[in-house]
């Protein structure tokens, strides 16, 4: 799966789960001709995103190119069920990357619209959030 392969800190917090408003990074198609764009907020786990890449590629059969425009960079810890209060933060488990309105997830080039269509919506049934197809604008 997904992971760093070196972090500054081995666990980190939370947050808050405010309404975050609009991604202001990676909101536009940098490297392809079509994207899968983001509406939700939600944390993308490093299993997730694997499985909608393979979904991807798996449709694609070694035709085009994709980039993937995410990496889940967050520690998630978990302490396990039969432990008491206290004793201090559980083990990292995983990893997600906290995902906004707006943000470009995958892109592909290489491929007719209707090829990259189908092969996003097999990746976008893989995902939690709900995603839009998005393509250039001066093809």
């Amino acid at each position: 799966m997904l992971q760093p392969s070196r972090t500054k800190y081995r666990k980190t917090q939370k947050g808050r789960k405010r309404d975050q408003g609009k991604a202001t990074r990676g909101t536009e198609l940098v490297f392809g001709s079509f994207g899968l764009k983001s509406l939700e907020t939600k944390w993308l786990k490093d299993k997730q995103i694997e499985a909608a890449r393979r979904a991807i590629l798996r449709y694609l059969r070694k035709k085009g190119k994709m980039w993937i425009r995410i990496f889940p960079q967050k520690p998630i810890t978990s302490k396990g069920v039969e432990f008491s209060m206290g004793g201090g933060k559980g083990d990292v488990v995983g990893y997600v990357f906290p995902v906004k309105p707006g943000r470009i997830l995958f892109e592909l080039d290489g491929v007719e619209e209707e090829v990259a269509k189908k092969a996003f919506r097999e990746a976008a049934d893989k995902l939690p959030i709900k995603t839009v197809f998005v393509k250039k604008e001066n093809l």
